[in-house]
């Protein structure tokens, strides 16, 4: 599974109705409006590096308020949990 966070720079007037419309497409699994230099985060996770490469400019690009966006491809994914959960490996619980 390809992971991948993309930067939108969005209409201001439109941000609500554009993140929706964005968290409606398929592969699409959240958006986040955002302060900083882009209004909204979308993490997307497709099978294969073609639907990334058709859903970016084909799908959100085209979504309208969509200015700008920048896409990122997540190598490796760490969290607490996931390292919390590798220490409990082995450990019985009573």
């Amino acid at each position: 599974m390809i992971t991948a966070i993309v930067l939108i720079n969005a209409a201001a007037d439109s941000i609500p109705e554009t993140a929706q419309a964005i968290a409606d497409i398929d592969g699409v699994s959240e958006v986040y409006s955002c302060a900083g230099d882009v209004d909204l985060i979308a993490m997307v996770r497709v099978p294969t590096h073609e639907d990334l490469a058709a859903l970016v400019p084909t799908k959100i690009s085209k979504v309208p308020g969509v200015l700008d966006t920048d896409t990122h491809i997540a190598f490796r994914s760490y969290s607490s949990a996931d390292t919390e959960s590798a220490f409990e490996i082995g450990i019985e619980s009573d």
